[in-house]
């Protein structure tokens, strides 16, 4: 049995003591004696030109401080992107400015213009009222295709087009593929989407600007899923703020999902206006507002192609895809669809040959960025529902299609045709169990049952693997990435025996105040309630990287595991000395020193004391206290997998589909706390299921988004899933990393669309419909569609 609050207990979080009793500290909680109030006057066309803007009788309105507009930040610099991607013909992506605020042109519903800072928010907003705007609207850029065609509008007059990038990976498979798919004993062609989504985190974005006149030192609170990150980019690349002179504090963080990883606009410009007007400054974006400045996600447009040989033998993989950046580059939003994109596309599978293209479009619209999985869920979704249409194409149960082309147990370290080398896992297994707790083998008997009751009732499976805890960064240095992607962590040992540890990551749900317990509990064989988790403060932490990716307990828990060691290192030294005997004799378990074969011990916090109580000290060259720090750069990526199945109904009448039931059979290697792991899963699920079935961004041939707020975007409610049957017991541990974790915290929303997907099509099949494919979110009024169709 588990130590009680080591690693493999299901220990209750602890932060959510603080939540649930109303004792969080959200940023929004943050005011700050004579702090103003920032509003945003956003661009209500899609694409236009500004000819003018008058803030005269703005200015003069009850409360207003100042006015800001482009002209106030000309020696700013640009939003940067954290990510370049060189095309297949060896040339750089076209790389637009981003400003602060909008200069000389808007390109998007929501592009900032002015921003009025004044005493009250009512203030601010009444006066942006009054702000005077001419702006020629222009054309809007819409259609990713269209845009690409001769003579289209250009989103950005400085570009020579609206591709960004025409990227091939990999490049000298290309005509290999193209033969292996001619000559191929079949293939399997197919179209999809991959819907736009809004992330919609429960807290909508907040940023909080504090100058200090007194030492030139800037503070901003942000909602962040990495503050070291805003700090490097927002301090070295748009106001040229020294780090030292720059603080960024992430507080409590209400959810992320991708949406909190990138530096935004708003941010920059809190930080900028505090020092212009020498008093704090606070934006609270408003849920509408998330809509129209928030990164959204996914946006695929792809064809792909599968080839087989007479024996089903998966031989080629093509696709082409068309992806969105929207009309400005995110973070990270280059490495989406190609580095976390492309490297995922051999799946679990051993297919030899494989070709992606994509091609990164500029439109009119919000920018695009990671995203849940991101990019992961984008290869996933296209892998998984080919391999199931060519499964019912040619006559094969899909699960046996699967499992035929499978890469064996035997086969790892297995290297894939697109530059990644799985380490470890077991795709049968976690099939098996799959198939196990769904109980396939009787599917038919209830498929029957529903019939009976004029329902359809279909069968969907998907396979998954993820790429998780990105790095080396040496590698992803010569992909694109403009920073290092380690893990960093502090250890400090208190004289009473106490720990302090200080992490790089930062949680926005995860329970790292929990889980990072555990394994420093493990690790030394006290109690959770003696270690304390500080993060999110840039001024406390030591360098980190931020949480996204699946990295935290891979690459951050990693680093905790350097410190740690050094820790017990420097501690047995001193524990040898206190107990005269030799340092290699010493064992440290539960929280004890002991000599091997021996009952002579001391306690943990005697060792402890005389580290900061120096009276009796082995060596005169040691230095006393008990503070170490460690940085963790990943030799791999680490490659959670898993197989999920969903059982729904479909009403034939009116195309409603109900899900019955969700299994997700994980290989997330070991697992820290299974209850948590269990959470993440369950929320990701949550998401899939919202693409799959509700969510959808839509917009007007004007640029308008339509689906801009909860009344017109569905979100996924209680009633629109079922309980999930959730699995981790398929173990095949990471082989490169001190914990051999892997990551769990995308693979719920990666591997639920395709098997809801391939559920609805596996019904209307067995329905006599001739329905192979239907886009995300297969709504009512789409599946309708289909079955009048087909």
């Amino acid at each position: 049995m588990p130590r009680e609050g080591g690693i493999g207990d299901s220990t209750k979080r602890r932060e959510d003591i603080r939540f649930l009793t109303g004792a969080g500290n959200y940023t929004d909680d943050i005011n700050i004696n004579g702090q103003t109030h920032a509003y945003f006057l956003r661009s209500e066309v899609a694409h236009g030109k500004i000819n003018s803007i008058d803030t005269a009788a703005a200015e003069a309105m009850e409360g207003v401080v100042k006015i800001f507009t482009s002209a106030d930040f000309e020696a700013a610099g640009g939003i940067p992107c954290g990510w370049q991607v060189t095309d297949r013909h060896g040339e750089p992506m076209q790389e637009p400015k981003h400003p602060i605020l909008a200069e000389g042109k808007v390109r998007h519903v929501g592009d900032p213009i002015a921003v009025v800072v004044a005493e009250t928010l009512e203030q601010a907003r009444d006066a942006a009222e009054a702000i005077e705007l001419d702006i020629e609207e222009l054309e809007p850029v819409l259609n990713m295709k269209d845009a690409l065609k001769d003579g289209a509008t250009k989103v950005h007059d400085d570009l020579t087009s609206n591709l960004c990038y025409d990227w091939g990976f990999v490049e000298e498979n290309r005509e290999a593929v193209d033969e292996a798919i001619k000559n191929a004993h079949h293939v399997t062609t197919l179209e999809l989407v991959n819907n736009r989504l809004v992330p919609n985190p429960m807290e909508p974005r907040v940023a909080v600007g504090d100058y200090s006149r007194a030492n030139d030192e800037y503070t901003l609170y942000t909602t962040s899923q990495n503050p070291h990150v805003i700090r490097l980019l927002m301090g070295a690349f748009v106001l040229s703020i020294p780090e030292h002179k720059l603080r960024v504090v992430a507080p409590d963080v209400g959810g992320g999902f991708g949406s909190k990883i990138y530096h935004y606009a708003e941010e920059a410009f809190v930080t900028h206006a505090s020092k212009v007007i020498n008093r704090p400054v606070k934006w609270t974006c408003s849920r509408s507002e998330a809509f129209i400045s928030d990164a959204h996600g996914r946006d695929h447009v792809t064809k792909i192609e599968l080839a087989m040989d007479k024996d089903y033998k998966f031989t080629a993989v093509r696709t082409d895809t068309y992806a969105n950046m929207g009309a400005y580059l995110s973070t990270f939003a280059p490495s989406i669809p190609t580095w976390l994109h492309g490297t995922l596309m051999a799946g679990n599978y051993t297919t030899p040959l494989i070709y992606v293209n994509v091609k990164a479009v500029f439109t009119n619209t919000v920018p695009v960025d990671a995203y849940r999985g991101a990019g992961r869920p984008e290869a996933t979704f296209q892998l998984e529902r080919v391999v199931d249409k060519a499964a019912r194409e040619i006559g094969m149960d899909p699960a046996e299609l699967r499992r035929l082309n499978f890469i064996k147990p035997e086969q790892f370290p297995y290297d894939t045709p697109v530059a990644v080398t799985y380490d470890t896992g077991n795709y049968h297994a976690t099939l098996d169990k799959a198939l196990e707790m769904t109980d396939y083998a009787n599917f038919e008997a209830r498929a029957a049952e529903s019939k009976a009751r004029g329902k359809l009732r279909g069968y969907g499976l998907a396979h998954f693997i993820e790429a998780c805890g990105i790095a080396p960064s040496n590698l992803v240095g010569q992909l694109g990435a403009r920073a290092g992607l380690y893990e960093s962590a502090t250890v400090r040992v208190n004289a009473t025996g106490s720990i302090s540890v200080f992490t790089g990551s930062h949680s926005h749900g995860q329970g790292h105040e929990t889980t990072f317990a555990q394994v420093v509990s493990e690790m030394i064989g006290i109690d959770v309630s003696q270690i304390d988790i500080v993060h999110g403060d840039t001024s406390k932490t030591p360098m980190g990287m931020g949480t996204y990716g699946s990295r935290s307990i891979a690459v951050g828990g990693s680093a905790m595991v350097r410190a740690t060691e050094k820790i017990i290192n420097k501690a047995k030294t001193i524990a040898a000395h206190l107990l005269e005997a030799s340092e290699a004799d010493i064992e440290l378990k539960d929280g004890q020193f002991s000599v091997a074969g021996t009952d002579k011990s001391v306690a943990w916090g005697d060792v402890t004391l005389a580290a900061y109580v120096p009276h009796n000290y082995p060596l005169e060259n040691l230095e006393p206290g008990l503070e170490e720090t460690a940085f963790y750069d990943p030799s791999n990526f680490t490659y959670p997998s898993g197989a999920y199945v969903c059982e729904v109904e479909v009403d034939p009448d009116t195309g409603k589909v109900e899900i019955l039931g969700f299994t997700a059979a994980d290989d997330f290697g070991n697992v820290i706390n299974p209850m948590i792991v269990a959470g993440q899963v369950h929320g990701g699920v949550a998401q899939g299921i919202g693409q799959a079935m509700l969510e959808n961004t839509v917009y007007d041939e004007n640029g308008q988004l339509l689906t801009g707020s909860f009344m017109d975007y569905a979100m996924p409610r209680a009633s629109d899933v079922p309980f999930y049957d959730v699995d981790h017991s398929c173990q095949t541990p990471c082989t490169h990393n001190p914990l051999g974790v892997k990551g769990c915290g995308e693979a719920g929303a990666i591997g639920s669309p395709p098997a809801v997907v391939n559920a609805v099509i596996d019904a209307l099949q067995r329905g006599g419909y001739n329905v192979d494919h239907i886009d995300m979110p297969v709504s009512p009024a789409r599946v309708w569609e289909a079955m009048q169709q087909g």
